[in-house]
């Protein structure tokens, strides 16, 4: 037997916990206020936003379309998911010549809308706020 106090009352004592009855109903689950709480993630979607001021875009990018906000065309090497300052002819994909300028319309055939993935954490609110704010400095 030990010495130490307590693991004489642990030895002394019976075992608390009793197998449930028959035709009980099952013991509901305590949830620890130590355990980690679930998480709300929030959601995510694929944007297109102009190189120039950052807004976003929300129609398909054709040859002809300029950004909302600022007005820059949309059809650039800027906007292409391929434009790469340290590649050659600033393009990831082969191209026979170096196309210049990269923020004005081009014709190129291997043109993509550079898309990244954001996480929608703005609400409704927030959006009437940034928007307000916004149309303070507009000109």
């Amino acid at each position: 037997m030990s010495d130490r106090k307590y693991d004489r009352d642990r030895q002394a004592k019976p075992s608390a916990r009793r197998a449930p009855e028959p035709g009980a109903p099952a013991a509901t689950r305590r949830i620890s206020r130590d355990a980690p709480r679930p998480v709300n993630m929030p959601g995510f979607r694929e944007v297109v936003r102009c190189a120039q001021c950052g807004a976003s875009i929300d129609a398909e990018v054709g040859f002809e379309s300029r950004c909302p906000r600022c007005g820059a065309e949309l059809h650039s090497c800027a906007q292409c998911t391929y434009f790469d300052p340290g590649a050659r002819f600033e393009c990831m994909q082969p191209v026979p010549a170096r196309v210049s300028p990269k923020n004005t319309k081009n014709a190129c055939p291997l043109y993509a809308p550079r898309t990244t993935v954001e996480r929608e954490t703005t609400t409704p609110r927030a959006d009437d706020a940034r928007k307000a704010f916004d149309d303070l400095f507009k000109l």
